[in-house]
């Protein structure tokens, strides 16, 4: 054996999946904090400064996630073949850049053009990249690395107070320029840690060594029942099978809420509770320490029981949370909603890409997820515009949550029948 081999095979102190996390935990609270869950108070800002429609508003965040869904099989394309680190770090440039542009916008237009740059700047960098690196650095301990890294977000939310204090003592202007160079100058490190796989350094997933699996001294994978196969499915393979469109409507089913939120929340608790905008952000960064707290929750019960009942389970939480918000007339109905909303979403959100690397394995997971966007994405692009476009039309947000919270409850179904596919059919090596 060569001195390198013998380097290769000594285990690493501290796995290198798990500062993998860490970055991907790095990226994802700024686009969290910065964007995604800062949105609204942006929303609030640019609706006393330009007198836009709350449905204009909503458009505009909307155009995140259907360039996401309609990017997303290239996305997937590229990351499977390119590595995650290259995608990353062109995805940060254009989301920092982005940012700078858009503090000069002065008309509806410039701001949907700058918007685009930003939405596929962030996609670039953000989840779908993110999710494919850790599938492949993460088997059996899958689903806690999914939750931990997605702290990223919970915390990210917890700093809205501090863009929405930015806002109103610089200006929303000021806050974006500074938002993007913070982008581009922590954000191009952290896509620096991404590595495509452990295979790469030695390893295997969770961090074992190739000796210790040849040795069988490795340790055993936890069936939780959601593991089909160790087969991996090819995207075709994987859209024929039931299991795949019943997650992806389920999840669709999901981000209806979730996105209408991250949109309107603050907006509503200013015109319908008479928040201020300080105060309605301090909820926003509540909601995501309760959801980094669900997070954290949802990691160790998704290693250990079924994926898809957890998640069907918490379906009705994102409905009781929005009911509870929409008609709750004091401000205790709040609470309920942040403590309802904001478990369900934390134990419900790192088990969606747990699922399908469970049931489709990791060779293809990049492009597999990448077709699941086209339907995941349609739930975050409907669910501000509904939001938005029933409170234009009704003069408040009651009706269009209440239509949402309905959905989310009906979209436990998918989770309840999304059971793992059967290995697909394979003659002499090839599709049959």
């Amino acid at each position: 054996m060569t001195a390198s081999s013998k380097t290769r095979s000594k285990p690493a102190r501290i796995f290198y999946g798990w500062w993998i996390v860490v970055a991907s935990a790095g990226v994802q609270m700024l686009q969290a904090g910065l964007l995604q869950q800062a949105y609204g108070a942006y929303v609030s800002v640019l609706l006393n400064e330009f007198g836009w429609s709350k449905t204009a508003l909503s458009f505009g965040y909307s155009l995140q996630p259907v360039q996401s869904g309609l990017l997303g099989p290239i996305q997937g394309w590229m990351i499977d073949h390119w590595g995650p680190r290259r995608v990353m770090r062109i995805g940060m440039l254009m989301f920092g850049c982005g940012f700078i542009l858009f503090s000069r916008i002065d008309s509806l237009i410039e701001f949907y053009g700058v918007f685009v740059m930003m939405a596929v700047g962030s996609s670039l960098a953000g989840f779908m990249s993110i999710t494919t690196t850790l599938v492949q650095w993460f088997e059996r301990r899958r689903a806690t690395a999914m939750s931990l890294s997605q702290t990223g977000m919970s915390i990210g939310g917890m700093l809205v107070p501090v863009v929405a204090w930015s806002l109103a003592t610089y200006g929303w202007r000021q806050t974006a320029f500074v938002s993007g160079i913070i982008i581009i100058a922590i954000g191009l490190p952290l896509a620096q840690v991404m590595r495509t796989n452990p295979e790469q350094h030695g390893l295997r997933p969770d961090g074992a060594l190739e000796d210790d699996l040849a040795s069988g001294s490795a340790s055993p994978v936890v069936s939780t029942g959601d593991v089909a196969t160790r087969i991996d499915f090819t995207a075709r393979e994987a859209l024929r099978t039931r299991a795949f469109w019943l997650i992806s409507f389920g999840h669709a089913s999901a981000l209806l809420v979730v996105s209408a939120v991250m949109v309107h929340l603050i907006l509503h608790l200013e015109q319908s509770r008479g928040l201020s905008l300080g105060s309605a952000a301090t909820v926003v960064a509540v909601l995501t320490l309760i959801t980094a707290i669900g997070q954290i929750v949802g990691g160790v019960l998704g290693d250990r029981f079924q994926k898809r009942k957890i998640a069907a389970l918490a379906m009705f939480g994102h409905s009781a949370g929005l009911l509870a918000l929409a008609w709750g007339d004091a401000f205790t109905w709040v609470i309920v909603f942040t403590l309802a909303h904001g478990i369900a979403w934390g134990m419900r959100g790192p088990l969606m890409q747990a699922m399908r690397a469970d049931y489709f394995g990791r060779r293809h997971f990049g492009t597999i997820m990448g077709f699941s966007s086209l339907v995941i994405n349609v739930g975050m692009v409907s669910g501000p515009l509904i939001a938005g476009g029933m409170a234009d039309h009704f003069g408040n947000y009651e009706y269009g949550f209440t239509l949402l919270a309905i959905f989310a409850a009906l979209g436990s179904i998918f989770f309840v029948f999304a059971t793992p596919p059967p290995p697909p059919k394979r003659s002499n090596g090839g599709l049959v």
